[in-house]
């Protein structure tokens, strides 16, 4: 479901910044949404869950996960909601963040084994590259699981979208904007030398 009043509420939740962003998919961007606030009063988001819980109701699924931070916590309500089982994958970041896409995602151990052969949602609060998305689609398929759906409260750009369109795996989301993305290369902010900040330890 993609409507303006879902785009507006979840902004209410989240402060923006402008500026010059390394995300931890490893992409520039010149706008942040700081989500650490987002999760710490549940009724605020209340509305924004169910109506993520009504679009991934119909795929057939008896787990959701989501990767820590926001999209755990996402996954931990939905589930709630849905009364599906609940799992989550923690970010591994080697030591050479040069290049795209460098951060995996590991399930905890006691969850391996239960996820075999299960289908599972996989969701987070904001996709834009969809860096933590595909990091647990990844980890997930190597553990035998089968990928229902992805979701998020909002997508942002086309980037994330378009690498589940080419698995054929269906993306749902409350909300969707517009979202510039650049390769390190083609950044024009790098070319201005306006300075870089890190922010891949939050983003996705």
């Amino acid at each position: 479901m993609m409507t303006e009043s879902s785009a507006t509420a979840f902004y209410a939740l989240t402060s923006a910044r402008r500026g010059h962003f390394k995300l931890e998919s490893g992409h520039h961007s010149e706008r942040w949404l700081d989500l650490d606030g987002l999760f710490s009063n549940p009724d605020s988001i209340a509305t924004l869950v169910s109506r993520l819980a009504d679009s991934l109701r119909p795929y057939d699924f008896s787990a959701i996960c989501g990767p820590l931070l926001g999209g755990a916590f996402l996954a931990q309500l939905l589930a709630h909601e849905l009364r599906v089982q609940f799992y989550f994958t923690e970010r591994r970041m080697p030591a050479d963040t040069a290049g795209l896409y460098r951060a995996s995602y590991q399930l905890p151990a006691a969850f391996v084994e239960n996820v075999r052969s299960q289908r599972i949602a996989i969701v987070d609060d904001v996709m834009s590259a969809g860096s933590a998305l595909r990091g647990t689609y990844n980890e997930l398929q190597k553990h035998g699981a089968v990928i229902a759906v992805a979701g998020a409260l909002m997508v942002f750009g086309n980037t994330g979208s378009d690498f589940f369109r080419e698995q054929d795996i269906a993306l749902e989301a409350t909300a969707r904007d517009d979202y510039t993305l650049w390769l390190p290369d083609d950044c024009p902010l790098c070319r201005q030398a306006v300075p870089l900040e890190n922010v891949a330890t939050a983003a996705s």
